[in-house]
């Protein structure tokens, strides 16, 4: 199954939110799939959640407001936790997603290799002529 990107309507269910503007909420989701696919392109099946979290980001906090108040309550976020961005784990997440950002392994191993000895071997497990000096006769 492909990557298919989420609406304004599932970006309202996310965020917790009753009524949401739709246009805004499209232009985001947009915006956001395209800041994704600076990392992973094509977009792969569970990205969505990576999307609405960075459009969710910005429609929560479109100004990067980082502290405020309101009559006896205030609130303080971190730097820079508004405006579309993608944060490590956000990267991470779509790399992953992607099959990619893991260990591996390379096997260097030619696939016609043999496991025989390329090297003459007698009966002692020498070779049958040593080169002069090595003091065998």
């Amino acid at each position: 199954m492909a990557f298919v990107p989420p609406t304004a309507e599932q970006l309202g269910l996310y965020l917790g939110l009753d009524t949401i503007d739709g246009a805004r909420a499209d232009l985001l989701i947009e915006t956001a799939i395209s800041l994704c696919q600076t990392v992973v392109k094509p977009l792969p099946e569970g990205a969505e959640a990576v999307v609405l979290s960075v459009a969710g980001r910005a429609y929560v906090n479109p100004q990067q407001v980082s502290y405020e108040t309101i009559g006896p309550m205030s609130v303080q976020r971190p730097q820079g936790s508004g405006g579309l961005y993608l944060t490590k784990a956000d990267k991470s997440a779509l790399k992953s997603l992607a099959g990619r950002g893991g260990a591996f392994t390379v096997d260097p191993t030619p696939t016609t290799a043999d496991p025989s000895p390329t090297w003459p071997i007698d009966d002692a497990g020498f070779a049958d002529e040593f080169e002069p000096g090595w003091g065998y006769s």
